[in-house]
């Protein structure tokens, strides 16, 4: 009985939340990553940034997604390129990246400190941030695979960013949700990525303020 009403007051809030944000000012936040949000090998409409701007459409939810996801991007390349891309104003920043860093064996200390370097200069200039985490194939081992995996949560904690676990959850390593190289989501595995991101995006969108 209590997790039925658990329940109900999580979908209240989350109804509440979404008329809210239905009659303000559109938000503007941009998604930076690597392919994973670039949307390599998907039209445009069916990548992440796409399917995740319809979803808020949907729900008449006014939010501008801008796609800053660069194909083969690293977490130095992202951090070397920010100051950059936030001369454009924006009101919240997603972050989802490091997955290239993996998959080159890149020590997952110089991963870290991009990724803290990074999220030090959002808090440093006041901008919102999400950190969407990701995890190293096991194949690296377990020394690296967990040095690696616990850079998302350490980092979101300290500088107080919005935290999703993990971009692949649920849809790493399934065929019918990937496409061929068994790394990057086809369509249908980019749809249950956003519906598995969705309610804490929408946590995230509350805490915005319009720049």
């Amino acid at each position: 009985m209590n997790y039925i009403i658990k329940q109900i007051f999580t979908i209240i809030f989350f109804l509440s939340f979404s008329i809210t944000l239905a009659y303000a000012k559109a938000l503007k936040v941009i998604v930076l990553g690597d392919s994973l949000i670039a949307g390599y090998g998907l039209l445009e409409k069916d990548g992440f940034v796409s399917q995740l701007q319809q979803k808020m459409n949907t729900y008449n939810i006014k939010v501008k997604l801008i796609n800053g996801g660069v194909s083969g991007e690293t977490s130095s390349g992202l951090f070397n390129r920010l100051e950059w891309i936030l001369e454009e104003k924006f009101d919240g920043v997603i972050i989802s990246i490091g997955a290239n860093d993996a998959l080159r064996g890149i020590n997952p200390k110089i991963t870290s400190e991009n990724i803290k370097n990074t999220l030090s200069h959002l808090k440093k200039i006041n901008m919102p941030a999400m950190l969407i985490g990701m995890k190293a194939p096991n194949n690296l081992g377990n020394e690296y695979v967990s040095d690696f995996n616990e850079i998302y949560p350490m980092l979101a904690k300290v500088y107080e960013a919005s935290f999703y676990p993990f971009f692949l959850k649920d849809v790493a390593l399934v065929p019918s949700l990937n496409q061929n190289d068994m790394i990057h989501p086809n369509k249908y595995g980019v749809k249950k990525i956003v519906n598995n991101i969705y309610p804490y995006f929408l946590s995230f969108l509350k805490n915005l303020k319009h720049n």
